[in-house]
């Protein structure tokens, strides 16, 4: 590392940062993650993943550390019902898992793998060259400076590192203020959708041991002046009485807290050797509970082309494609928030049109576009020419039958965040055209079982990259060789001077 402290500084000690900080190990880069906190919050403004994000924790053997975790396909766009079954293997995602739960178990895997996670350090400014960055950080012992090759902030809404890289954050102020709450003992009526009365929208749901996370969404509150603030819990049971008839004050309220519908998004993911991931690029209405969920795949997305760029065997414009790919999803996620935040929190005015959308989500096509975009299992990159159905899109947990017998699935040859090669082909013509790559690439020969009711298209062989995307296929799916040299750069073992395929 010449010269520098570490291969990547994440900045963030959240669930994007600890994600990123256990895929880049898995990439075997070297991490210091730096968090201003020193120690974890506690508070969990998440309560659960969507279908993607669980997937995405099922593909590093992760969502297991959970135990018995419970899923619906029974859910909503906006307080609407709606029915997440229409896709194969759908559900609305993972309930009753809250953000703080998850922070540790992430935690614990970084380390495991050897990530440097550092509390108690608060990255203040930052410097960036053509070679290098480096982080300013207050920390116990003072101010430090650290250095490494690339840095990423995983900051928040509102990220250090965002400002001092000069990200250009554009999007709409927020014109509302709307309050949350965790209430112990009063036994609240659950309203797991939101429920619209006079005066605005609220939501209960219980969380288990005596708890309730509560929701208020009066009209006509303004926004704070100055950013996120935290209310009084006075001020949140008032507005709960005033909209509900119900007295939740005297309650105690282990956790309080506030939000808006701001929103905006970072016109570019990457700028030189600085990155965002999660709230840091983008911010938006909680609706639905995506936020966390994307930032999770911002980081599985990127950790793996920031390690191999930071080894050196990632062919060129590979850590481009972060910004390509995941910039359209956050696009895409404002746009669904903003969109649900006017089915909730519209005043009468808006009746007509919550009508007429749900009549519309009755219609299976609209059901499985809307199930698709909020539990992110309808995701296609562009990664190359084929005209395979899957291409592009994330692979499905399929069962494997290996030579010897034994089954596996997808995800399970995931774990270890490389590239996978599946081919049912005996007469070893893939196996070989792979071979060179099997320090980046394992390869293994299986059988599909099928089945009568099998949905998925006819794949012979299929080339799967470390976030779970596939890229090559047979039939269909255009040239292995052009594929791997795409994705996983020059195979270790060929010429020098051999060029690789630019992205």
């Amino acid at each position: 590392m010449g010269g520098t402290d570490t291969d990547v500084i994440v900045v963030g000690a959240g669930p994007v940062g600890l994600m990123l900080a256990g895929e880049l190990r898995l990439g075997g880069a070297d991490v210091a993650v730096y968090e201003r906190l020193d120690a974890p919050s506690g508070q969990s403004r998440g309560l659960g993943v969507t279908a993607r994000a669980a997937e995405v924790f099922r593909q590093r053997g992760l969502l297991a550390r959970f135990g018995e975790v419970e899923t619906s396909r029974q859910g909503h766009f906006g307080g609407i019902p709606l029915d997440f079954g229409v896709l194969e293997g759908s559900h609305f995602g993972v309930r009753g898992l809250p953000q703080d739960r998850i922070e540790r178990m992430l935690e614990d895997w970084a380390l495991e793998l050897g990530a440097h996670v550092l509390r108690g350090h608060n990255v203040t400014g930052l410097r960036a060259t053509d070679d290098a960055v480096t982080a300013v950080i207050d920390g116990p012992d003072g101010r430090v400076e650290r250095t490494a090759p690339y840095l990423v902030g995983c900051d928040g809404g509102q990220s250090t590192v965002r400002r001092a890289a000069g990200f250009t954050f554009p999007g709409t102020d927020a014109t509302r203020e709307m309050y949350l709450a965790d209430v112990a003992g009063r036994g609240i009526r659950p309203r797991p959708t939101g429920e619209r009365v006079p005066g605005g929208m609220v939501m209960s749901a219980p969380l288990g041991d005596g708890l309730d996370r509560i929701i208020v969404c009066p009209h006509g509150t303004p926004p704070p002046s100055a950013g996120q603030r935290t209310p009084g819990f006075a001020e949140v049971a008032d507005a709960w009485e005033r909209l509900t008839g119900e007295s939740l004050h005297g309650a105690d309220a282990p956790w309080v807290s506030s939000f808006t519908d701001a929103t905006r998004h970072v016109t570019e993911y990457r700028r030189g050797r600085v990155l965002l991931a999660g709230d840091a690029a983008h911010v938006h209405l909680p609706a639905g509970g995506q936020g966390m969920s994307v930032g999770v795949q911002d980081a599985v997305n990127l950790g793996w082309k920031l390690a191999a760029t930071v080894a050196g065997h990632a062919p060129a414009g590979l850590l481009d494609t972060y910004h390509a790919e995941r910039h359209p999803v956050g696009a895409r996620l404002l746009r669904n928030t903003r969109a649900q935040g006017t089915l909730y929190l519209g005043d009468a005015e808006i009746e007509p049109l919550r009508t007429v959308m749900g009549e519309l989500m009755r219609i299976p096509e609209v059901g499985r576009h809307l199930s698709g975009v909020v539990s992110g299992l309808d995701i296609r990159h562009d990664v190359g020419p084929g005209d395979h159905p899957l291409l592009g899109a994330r692979m499905p947990d399929r069962p494997l039958i290996l030579p010897d017998g034994r089954r596996t699935r997808i995800f399970d040859l995931l774990h270890q965040a490389r590239g996978v090669l599946v081919t049912t082909d005996r007469t070893g013509r893939v196996n070989a055209q792979a071979a060179a790559w099997t320090g980046r690439v394992d390869i293994v020969t299986a059988d599909w079982p099928e089945t009568d009711d099998d949905p998925w298209p006819r794949t012979d062989s299929a080339l799967i990259r470390p976030d779970g995307h596939l890229v090559w296929a047979e039939p269909g799916g255009g040239d292995l060789d052009a594929a791997l040299r795409r994705w996983f750069g020059c195979a270790p073992t060929s010429q020098k001077g051999e060029r690789c395929i630019a992205l």
